[in-house]
């Protein structure tokens, strides 16, 4: 039996938050096993992980930890199911702001990440600023939502809604196997 010690996910990985414009890690073969095993399961344990990837567990461990530090994991968590939590609909909202300057783009963020419907919040290129992805129990949950939250944030202009009716792929981050596979 493994402590809880043991297992990758019982500890923060909460690394240096990866900058834009940096140059992406090399990583070698093992390097992306490791990363593939921990996101199929992030509650490996580093027996398991190091014997899934073919290492023993003090290079297995050692990577793992370089990994880390190095921003490439930043994080581990457990996935939710929303409709056993009964919020099982998913709305993706358009929103345009009145003006873009610092201030008000600042003001929104600060806004929308404290609304705990929000999923995730994108500024984006085209017709609208953001793109907002938030999770629902339904139409009548997705009004207030929007009456006594959303539309409290100033500077909105408009927005536009879109329900998703099923949910065909759902990943929180690339497979660095077969990303590997399609490099040139």
């Amino acid at each position: 039996m493994t402590s809880k010690a043991d297992s990758p996910n019982r500890r923060s990985a909460r690394g240096p938050a990866p900058q834009k414009g940096v140059e992406p890690h090399r990583l070698d073969e093992f390097d992306r096993k490791i990363l593939g095993a921990l996101r199929a399961d992030g509650r490996l344990t580093i027996a398991a992980l190091a014997e899934r990837v073919g290492l023993s567990q003090s290079p297995c461990w050692t990577r793992l930890r370089r990994l880390e530090e190095a921003g490439l994991i930043r994080d581990y968590v457990a996935l939710l199911d929303h409709r056993a939590l009964g919020i099982p609909d998913v709305v993706f909202i358009e929103v345009t702001l009145d003006k873009h300057d610092d201030a008000v783009l600042e003001a929104f963020g600060t806004e929308i990440l404290r609304i705990p419907e929000v999923l995730e919040v994108h500024l984006v290129t085209g017709e609208y600023d953001y793109m907002i992805k938030v999770a629902v129990s339904g139409t009548a949950h997705y009004e207030r939502f929007l009456r006594e939250k959303l539309y409290r944030i100033r500077g909105i202009r408009q927005s536009r809604s879109v329900f998703a009716l099923r949910t065909l792929k759902q990943e929180v981050s690339v497979d660095p196997v077969a990303i590997a596979r399609q490099a040139p």
